[in-house]
């Protein structure tokens, strides 16, 4: 790799061993590049100093405080010893506790109205807020003397103090001295922006913007060196994606066009209803892709019931009108078997290819699992290989090497976050050219969350509902504030099924054997120490399937036909399971979030969610999707221990407000880190955005994504841009590079 040799020099050589061996270990920094890179997350000021008031729990934080008062306490008959010390900094105050042999040295350090910096792991204890044994740095000198004080920040730049994301091995200031040591380096680092573009956004250039972010004199040196930054990651992620899109662009394709007269328009003409115009709206995107000589790369998002399976089931005839085989990749066996049901039901007898009163148009649709037995599978594997199946639903059994098609025109992946960049990849060679891609999810993304993660993908999106969709009507049941909101619950869920209706009940855990028992020591402990509403609702274990449907069935729903499903019954109980409850026989399903996605019952009109707080905004909004499918309105009751004016609360208020996905995953990002946005299936991304927040930085994307088109149509291997190449090969090195290629 052709980096520059100054950055790309291990740490061990600068900071000395150990200190590397911490920085590798805990935070994944192994050159004087990755270090330099290694931002601040924010700054102390000398004048008004770290809230203490906002300190989030369990996290390891720096803060800059002046003692307020510190005494040695006593105790085991005068045997043992602690010191207790009280910080405060205008905000609020913080308790730090020392104990036993420890207690020397900070006793002499700490005197009141002394200042310095602490770092620790912030910890409740008798309800307050504390650092048990936090390490500190003094800071010197006469802090209304603006001299002196200069003096004693010292090495942290005159007013600004960086504190940087730390770990319990390494703290913020001892990062700072490493970062003093390697900061010289700064000056050969290579400039990714093309001149043009630099000059054209009045950015500063990149040694300049790397001195400002660590060591800045004022907010005017932060501000600058950040947007400089944030460019830098976006365009360079841009250009890897505007590349990956120039490749694909380049690769061929058979185009598939549908026949006249053939088995889409059969299908088409046997619909009892119409499309929506945002489902014609996005199959014309899609046919239009098709019919194009290189592969479609399609990502389709739509709300929940949105009829993104219409949507996709339409394509898939269309490639087997044109003589092609079109593949669905489901991310569980439940979901593959029910798309297989509900698209031979949509089809009818042009589903019965090759059988006795099967249209002449028809066509085969083949499931295929991990689960199934082998006569079953030798067939379907026999009419993959013949073509006899046009259409093929399965899991990552589909991906197995055993599995040959005669020609896979299409593949379609469901619920894309549930599948590694890998498996997509296997399926698509299974073409004998590359087949066209679509790939679905019911979990909507903000437009900039897209452009950043499938930035190679064209985005189609539906947003409308079907006609004949109901509105649902959610609540927050607070059960622990107010009892009787929950029994209230439970007579709304008998008033449904007295209605004829039914509904599901989802719960957080399983709740057999398997499932970790509670530690008794825990418990114990937890006796001893009172705890706020909001601990107690977080230590006991999530409430379980199992004991909810023995309680519900002896009390409140007592008479009720209540079943349960989870994801380690056996592959034809739950199926029989899901056939009941689709059949009506079953009034209540008790269910993990194996329903979450795909699960189509009309008559199910009520859902109540256990302990809705464990559950993440948009799965939520994804198992409230279950209910309001049919012609009745929908009801879902998030149940939770939580107290009102905990985040959590905050949360399920936000999902109880709005029915808009697109709405709620903003919400859920501004609330969450990006790590968890690009999540684990974008691996190769995520490291690589240190300073970009995909929600507030909208703008710099688009904008980037434009500068990058542009850069690569002109110039698309990047000859006259050898730092912009140089940057490209860090952010790619070979393991992401592989990810993108397969992406």
């Amino acid at each position: 790799m052709d980096l520059v040799p100054a950055l790309d020099e291990p740490l061990k050589k600068v900071v000395g061993p150990p200190t590397a061996k911490v920085m590798a270990e805990h935070l994944d920094l192994h050159t004087v590049g990755d270090l330099l890179h290694h931002y601040p997350r924010r700054y102390a000021e000398r004048g008004e100093l770290t809230r203490l008031a906002e300190l989030p729990l369990d996290e390891h934080v720096t803060v800059v405080a002046q003692v307020a008062t510190a005494r040695v306490l006593r105790f085991n008959g005068g045997s043992g010893q602690r010191l207790e010390v009280t910080i405060t900094d205008g905000s609020g105050q913080l308790q730090l506790v020392f104990f036993g042999r420890g207690i020397h040295k900070p006793h002499k350090d700490l005197l009141p109205g002394t200042r310095a910096m602490f770092a620790g792991k912030v910890s409740v204890f008798n309800r307050k807020m504390q650092l048990a044994h936090p390490a500190y740095e003094l800071l010197r000198g006469d802090p209304d003397d603006a001299a002196d004080a200069a003096d004693a920040v010292g090495s942290w730049a005159g007013a600004l103090i960086p504190i940087y994301p730390a770990t319990a091995k390494l703290e913020s200031w001892k990062i700072a001295k490493s970062v003093d040591a390697v900061l010289p380096s700064a000056q050969e680092a290579v400039d990714p922006l093309p001149p043009a573009l630099r000059d054209g956004r009045a950015l500063i250039p990149l040694p300049e913007a790397l001195l400002k972010i660590h060591r800045p004199h004022s907010k005017a040196d932060i501000a600058s060196a950040r947007d400089r930054l944030k460019w830098d990651e976006a365009f360079v992620l841009q250009v890897a994606l505007a590349r990956r899109r120039y490749a694909d662009a380049q690769l061929p394709a058979i185009a598939r066009r549908p026949s006249e007269g053939g088995l889409l328009d059969a299908f088409d003409a046997k619909l009892p209803f119409t499309l929506t115009e945002g489902q014609e709206k996005v199959s014309k995107e899609i046919f239009d892709d098709l019919a194009t000589e290189h592969p479609m790369h399609r990502l389709l998002q739509g709300e929940v019931g949105s009829g993104k399976t219409m949507v996709a089931l339409r394509a898939m005839l269309a490639v087997v009108d044109a003589g092609g085989q079109a593949a669905m990749l489901a991310p569980t066996e439940v979901l593959a078997q029910q798309h297989h049901r509900s698209i031979v039901e949509m089809m009818g007898e042009l589903a019965e290819g090759g059988m006795l009163g099967g249209s002449e148009q028809a066509t085969k649709v083949t499931l295929l699992t991990g689960s199934m037995g082998a006569a079953a599978r030798r067939q379907a594997l026999l009419d993959l290989v013949t073509g006899e199946a046009g259409i093929v639903i399965g899991t990552h059994a589909l991906i197995e090497d055993k599995v040959q098609f005669h020609d896979l025109g299409l593949v379609v992946v469901d619920e894309q976050h549930r599948f590694g960049v890998e498996q997509r990849d296997a399926l698509r060679g299974k073409g004998k050219q590359p087949p066209h891609l679509l790939v679905m999810t019911a979990t909507p993304i903000p437009r900039t969350v897209a452009m950043t993660v499938f930035g190679d993908l064209e985005t189609s999106v539906l947003d409308q509902l079907p006609a004949g969709r109901s509105p649902i009507a959610s609540h927050v049941v607070p059960a622990q504030d107010k009892p009787h909101f929950l029994a209230r619950a439970w007579e709304r869920v008998r008033e449904e099924v007295e209605n004829g209706h039914q509904a599901y009940v989802v719960c957080p855990r399983i709740g057999d054997d398997i499932d970790e028992p509670a530690d008794p020591k825990k418990s114990a402990k937890k006796g001893a120490k009172k705890q706020s509403a909001e601990d107690e609702a977080e230590k006991r274990p999530p409430l379980a399937v199992i004991e909810v449907a023995e309680q519900l069935a002896q009390g409140p729903l007592q008479g009720l036909k209540v079943e349960i499903l989870h994801g380690r019954m056996q592959p034809d109980d739950k199926d029989a399971v899901m056939r009941r409850f689709a059949a009506g026989e079953t009034q209540v399903l008790v269910a993990t979030t194996v329903i979450e996605v795909g699960v189509n019952v009309p008559n199910a009109t009520a859902m109540v969610i256990m302990d809705a707080d464990r559950f993440g905004v948009s799965q939520l909004h994804q198992l409230r999707g279950r209910v309001g499918r049919g012609s009745a309105p929908g009801l879902c009751l998030l149940v939770t221990d939580m107290p009102e004016a905990s985040p959590a609360r905050a949360r399920l208020g936000a999902v109880a407000s709005t029915l808009d996905g697109f709405e709620l995953s903003r919400i859920d990002l501004e609330q969450r880190r990006e790590g968890d946005v690009l999540g684990q299936a974008q691996s190769g991304v995520r490291s690589s955005l240190r300073m970009l927040a995909v929600i507030e930085d909208e703008e710099i994307i688009a904008e980037a994504r434009e500068e990058a088109v542009s850069v690569v149509s002109k110039d698309p291997d990047l000859e006259h841009l050898p730092a912009l190449r140089t940057a490209l090969d860090a952010l790619l090195d070979a393991e992401r590079e592989q990810y993108l290629d397969k992406g």
